[in-house]
């Protein structure tokens, strides 16, 4: 007795076996790699200071003008003139006043010089260089430390250096021409600078 040939057996969704097999998703397009998804976007690094601004400047202190490149914001203010002269009469006390006599000392009614004007000289040469290495290194000299004001180089809000606060001492002659106009001149001026401040571009301030 014969049996009729077996019907092959149908997919649950008609498809018949041995046919095309089920795709299990869209196949990959020839020419066009496989995309698994956008990288996640990085984040921006978040600013020092303040959020959108810019970096605040070291020792929590500001300089410079807001808005004007290359110029200091100086939230403490200028340094008035009565502060730099008593600063000023100090350091003279302290480094002018005994190579001054000195010096004087040293040359007699005839006008010859003897050792105690050679040493005037020096003890002057070895006081303008003191000064001009605290200035050009903390911004102070022992007078203006005393009134608590501090020169400072207007670009930057940091101290001169030696080199131009050495420059600066140099150019003092300049403040005293004509009758001592430069000495007179921070008493007006928007900046309170002197005429050697604004050749060498310094400002002096109140130190918080």
């Amino acid at each position: 007795m014969t049996h009729p040939p077996q019907q092959p057996e149908q997919s649950p969704y008609g498809q018949q076996p041995g046919g095309y097999p089920q795709q299990p998703g869209y196949p990959q397009q020839p020419g066009f790699p496989q995309q698994q998804g956008y990288p996640q976007q990085q984040g921006y690094p978040q600013q020092q200071g303040y959020g959108y601004g810019y970096p605040q400047q070291p020792g929590g202190q500001q300089y410079g003008y807001p808005g004007v490149p290359g110029q200091a914001v100086v939230p403490q203010g200028f340094a008035g003139w009565g502060s730099r002269f008593v600063a000023r009469l100090i350091d003279f006390l302290l480094f002018g006043l005994v190579p001054i006599i000195l010096t004087f000392s040293g040359i007699d009614s005839e006008g010859r010089i003897g050792p105690l004007y050679f040493l005037g000289a020096l003890l002057g040469l070895g006081g303008s260089l003191f000064l001009a290495w605290m200035v050009g290194t903390t911004g102070q000299s022992p007078g203006r430390k005393a009134v608590s004001i501090q020169v400072l180089k207007e670009s930057t809000g940091q101290p001169l250096g030696f080199g131009m606060a050495f420059v600066r001492g140099l150019l003092e002659f300049i403040n005293a021409l004509p009758c001592f106009l430069g000495y007179l001149w921070p008493a007006w001026d928007a900046k309170k600078q002197h005429f050697t401040d604004k050749i060498v571009g310094s400002i002096v301030v109140r130190k918080i």
